[in-house]
């Protein structure tokens, strides 16, 4: 597979009401507590792949994951990633299983010494892809937080593009970004908890998944950032699974980069 290492681009709309654009000043390697070394990686993964299970990470034929990652999962699960020298990297993600029918995600990236990166993994067991961010870190020098957002659910057609609708400024934030997109960070007040609503691109109707007796509910995600910290939400699941009871229910969730 054909992987290519792309610039965050800024897909989300301006918010009405964030009219301050806040201050930031580059990481460059200096991350919760502690210091990147100038030659190092720091490399996060999250599984969007459906029904994935048992998978592990190899860096150049290395194991850097001691416990396996499952779908919906973020290695490492807290932090902001694993350390690997900065240079041309080979991956290998799979499942464990001697009798798995998962097949075997290969690819390689150059990585800048003293960046870091966001692989997401996404599709289905029997055709996995993945996408390779580069995490632009920046420290705002006020109190806002950052925030981004990627598109990574599944259909075997191509679903339509999604809005993500914040409940606490009454307006998008992101616009029409679809599958397999991620958009650039966005400044976000902090320490205000806001609802995320997931929209088909346009319609201003909330996507809903329903439980076995038909009732709706929104797909949503809950988040109060914290200050000078970076987060990702994220879609993903089966388009089409609309029943909370699926496995691979679709959602939306979040994680924190910095």
């Amino acid at each position: 597979m054909k992987s290519t290492l792309i610039k965050n681009t800024l897909v989300g709309a301006l918010v009405i009401g964030l009219t301050q654009t806040a201050c930031v000043k580059k990481v460059d390697g200096v991350l919760v507590g502690q210091k990147l070394q100038s030659e190092k990686t720091l490399v996060q993964v999250y599984m969007a792949m459906v029904n994935a299970s048992r998978n592990y990470v190899y860096v150049n034929n290395a194991a850097v994951n001691g416990a396996s990652i499952t779908q919906g999962t973020l290695f490492p699960a807290s932090g902001p990633g694993f350390a690997t020298d900065g240079g041309f990297k080979s991956f290998l993600i799979r499942d464990t299983l001697t009798a798995t029918t998962q097949v075997p995600l290969s690819f390689a990236n150059d990585f800048q010494a003293g960046k870091n990166y966001t692989v997401f993994v996404y599709d289905t067991t029997t055709s996995p892809k993945q996408k390779t961010v580069q995490t632009d870190i920046v420290i705002p020098s006020d109190n806002t937080a950052r925030l981004r957002f990627g598109n990574f659910t599944y259909s075997p057609t191509t679903p339509p593009a999604v809005d993500i609708f914040s409940k606490k400024l009454n307006t998008n934030i992101f616009t029409n970004v679809p599958v397999s997109q991620v958009t650039g960070f966005m400044p976000y007040n902090s320490d205000v908890t806001d609802t995320f609503y997931v929209r088909s691109t346009g319609t201003g109707v909330n996507l809903q998944n329903y439980s076995s007796t038909g009732t709706p509910s929104d797909i949503i995600a809950i988040l109060t950032p914290r200050a000078k910290r970076s987060y990702t939400l994220v879609f993903r699941g089966g388009y089409r699974a609309s029943q909370v009871t699926a496995t691979t229910v679709r959602s939306l969730s979040t994680f924190i980069n910095y």
